[in-house]
């Protein structure tokens, strides 16, 4: 049942926070921004055109993570360089050849400043990103300033905690899928808890949100949503990504190759009538799904040859109708496991470790091959939940309700 619609939060973002100081704490100085198209303020104005404009503040450089500065290449594609049009400061991609920026390329700079919208799943790389910037900072000894935005989100945590030996730019540190913390929050963990060695040194600065309880998602607030990646188009998708981003490595599709990514789901040997009804007799609360038909199609610049490619599918489509008790990963476990059951011949994994790279480990492929049930599977990663819920503790900057 979908709970009371509460009044809208009024939020200051870490960028807003910055404005209303004037900028002061970048004065006298020459900074490199790490940063794409979601970096603005309430009234739509960009991090990059603002610095420009503050006397005392030299922008020596921009740094653009997956999907470029204006956050349009797809998935995967690896992002050129170049120069911004609107300020004339050279553009350096950090997705390609280069993941930490350079000595070269953080010539003259003295602070380095992140604002990058983040989605609150451990494989949407800008988190990866963040890592490799405080890297840079500890390496160079440069100050990091961390502009902080709500996670979209909010507090729920789910899915496992990353396994040792599956460490990637889709997995870089030991926290869960869904882990809930800002990216501010995450920064904090990462150089506490030494998730990457060497970060000891890094001044890190975060610039915290005004106005914010991490309890409340995106849509409870008042700010305006912008796609931080071109499939990401709306808030209901980041309540369920955390999840669905999963089948793509399962012969399920996604959505992708239409305008409902990770909202649409199926596949050409399903009964989309039948998985509604299985999904909603599983006892999970806080979503809703009814039956869909689609046929993904190629959409350049968006996705490019999506599974089931001018196939007729049938799914269901998810909404999310309660933030606060839907459980994306917990949803996606119990998909597949209705899916194997009653489509064995059928069901698989589109690569021979399926989804193990996005899993951060082989268990879910394991369990759900061995015909485990979807409590099992969930239950089989309980206790290191529960220790990284005892261990964020720690980094919490912003309060519940």
């Amino acid at each position: 049942m979908s709970q009371p619609p509460q009044e809208s939060q009024k939020v200051l973002t870490g960028l807003d926070v910055l404005q209303k100081m004037n900028f002061e704490p970048l004065l006298g100085k020459h900074v490199g921004v790490i940063t794409n198209h979601t970096a603005v303020n309430k009234q739509g104005q960009h991090l990059v055109d603002l610095i420009n404009q503050v006397k005392g503040v030299t922008l020596t450089a921009i740094f653009a993570p997956e999907h470029g500065f204006r956050g349009k290449a797809q998935a995967g594609d690896a992002i050129p360089g170049g120069i911004d049009s609107a300020t004339g400061v050279p553009i350096y991609s950090l997705y390609g050849a280069d993941r930490e920026p350079s000595e070269a390329m953080l010539a003259g700079i003295d602070l380095l400043i992140f604002d990058i919208q983040d989605v609150g799943a451990r494989f949407y790389t800008y988190i990866s990103t963040m890592g490799y910037v405080l890297e840079a900072g500890a390496k160079h000894d440069l100050p990091v300033m961390i502009l902080d935005r709500p996670n979209p989100i909010g507090r729920n945590v789910g899915g496992n905690v990353l396994d040792d030996g599956f460490e990637s730019f889709v997995g870089r540190y030991k926290i869960p899928i869904q882990y809930g913390l800002t990216i501010g929050e995450l920064a904090r963990m990462v150089i506490g808890e030494n998730m990457i060695p060497g970060l000891g040194s890094v001044e890190l600065h975060v610039v915290e949100c005004e106005g914010w309880t991490a309890d409340r998602v995106w849509s409870q607030t008042d700010l305006t949503w912008l796609p931080p990646s071109p499939n990401m188009r709306n808030t209901n998708e980041t309540l369920t990504y955390p999840g669905l981003c999963l089948l793509e490595g399962v012969r399920i599709s996604e959505g992708r190759g239409t305008i409902h990514p990770f909202e649409y789901i199926g596949a050409p040997y399903m009964d989309g009538a039948f998985m509604a009804r299985e999904l909603l007799a599983t006892g999970l609360a806080g979503f809703t799904v009814e039956p869909v038909t689609y046929t993904p199609v190629d959409m350049p610049g968006v996705a490019m040859n999506p599974i089931f490619k001018d196939e007729k599918v049938q799914g269901v489509n998810v909404v999310v109708t309660d933030p606060n008790t839907f459980k994306a990963v917990d949803f996606l476990i119990h998909l597949l496991v209705i899916t194997k059951k009653n489509y064995p011949d059928d069901f698989g994994w589109r690569y021979a470790k399926g989804p193990d790279r996005l899993w951060g480990g082989s268990g879910l492929r394991e369990l759900v091959d061995a015909g485990k049930s979807a409590d099992a599977i969930i239950a089989s990663y309980a206790d290191e939940l529960q220790e990284y819920l005892r261990l964020r503790e720690k980094y919490l900057i912003y309060k519940s309700e």
